[in-house]
């Protein structure tokens, strides 16, 4: 129990005790106004009843705002899981989005690679042809000086 509970029921014990001992004062009648009339009734016994009446309007009153309350926490608690699911179900389609991103970048970037590598093939093939172009000259003219030198050798021998 809260403080304040405990206080409220230590003031009421308190007020019950008096009320017990001095049970034959407040039960003695005495004569009451009520502004337009004059009635014989005991003050004490019309004080308690309407101390318990204000004590018992008072406990209805918190209990009404205790229950508020918590029907109130009760749907902030629902709202905010309501908006946590929300807040994870973006989440979840931001990465599906990020990873659909990923995996069309990693695809462009392979037929890139691709492309260069079929390009760098070709240019190798061009470079390999020249030079085998220019190695078949090399050596045609290496067999043609050397089918002058041996002619021309050939020649003065016989």
């Amino acid at each position: 129990m809260s403080a304040r509970t405990l206080f409220t029921l230590l003031v009421l014990l308190l007020l019950v005790l008096f009320s017990w001992l001095n049970w034959g004062e407040i039960t003695k009648p005495t004569s009451l106004s009520l502004g337009l009339s004059r009635v014989e009734a005991p003050l004490g016994l019309v004080l308690v009843v309407a101390l318990g009446v204000v004590s018992l309007l008072y406990l209805i009153f918190t209990i009404g705002l205790e229950t508020a309350a918590l029907l109130e926490v009760r749907r902030y608690a629902r709202e905010l899981l309501h908006y946590k699911k929300l807040a994870e179900e973006a989440e979840q389609s931001r990465y599906t989005e990020l990873r659909g991103y990923l995996e069309a970048e990693f695809k462009r970037l392979a037929e890139a690679e691709k492309e260069e590598i079929r390009a760098l093939e070709a240019r190798l093939a061009e470079t390999l042809e020249k030079h085998g172009n220019t190695l078949a000259a090399y050596i045609g003219e290496l067999e043609d000086q050397l089918l002058r030198l041996l002619q021309g050798r050939g020649g003065e021998n016989t």
